[in-house]
């Protein structure tokens, strides 16, 4: 379902809306996207400020102060100049959420966002992820195997089971 949210797949049928604008027949990436995939590909040989640097010109929507703020917020500023191949997988998790949220999206899709963070970590990406939920208004959909983060920070639970997607809680 991310995959069809973000326009990287088109359905068999039907739309995908965004903001009432129908994604699929362009199959474009929102540009009001964010997203943290699973497990995000950086590029080993680069910081973690390059890789957030290099990304950002794509849509050269942010500059090297808004990386920065970002690397404070998510909490690998002091190890922004590491190279990425020594980050932990939790570090590394840190800098996929940055990459998400960098942008200041107005959607934010989620793919198992606390998975290789330790007991703080999750609790700061909690704290956070609320935050730009109240004061930002973000639309945050997360994906996760986590009774826990579901119950802390969603609003509406779905399930899928066999491609059918349900609501278990309003």
């Amino acid at each position: 379902m991310f995959k069809l949210i973000a326009g990287l797949y088109s359905p068999s049928y039907g739309e995908v809306l965004i903001n009432g604008e129908n994604i699929v027949p362009e199959r474009k990436i929102p540009a009001n996207l964010g997203a943290l995939i699973e497990e995000p590909g950086f590029i080993n040989y680069y910081s973690g400020f390059k890789n957030l640097q290099y990304l950002a010109s794509i849509r050269g929507v942010v500059g090297n102060q808004e990386i920065n703020d970002t690397l404070k917020i998510v909490g690998l500023y002091e190890q922004k100049d590491q190279k990425v191949k020594t980050y932990s997988l939790g570090m590394r998790k840190k800098l996929g959420i940055a990459q998400a949220i960098m942008e200041n999206p107005s959607i934010l899709l989620l793919d198992e966002p606390m998975n290789a963070l330790d007991k703080s970590s999750v609790e700061n990406m909690r704290t956070l992820f609320r935050k730009l939920s109240s004061e930002k208004g973000t639309t945050i959909l997360i994906a996760s195997h986590s009774e826990e983060d579901i119950r802390i920070l969603c609003d509406k639970v779905y399930a899928i089971d066999d491609k059918v997607c349900t609501l278990c809680s309003d």
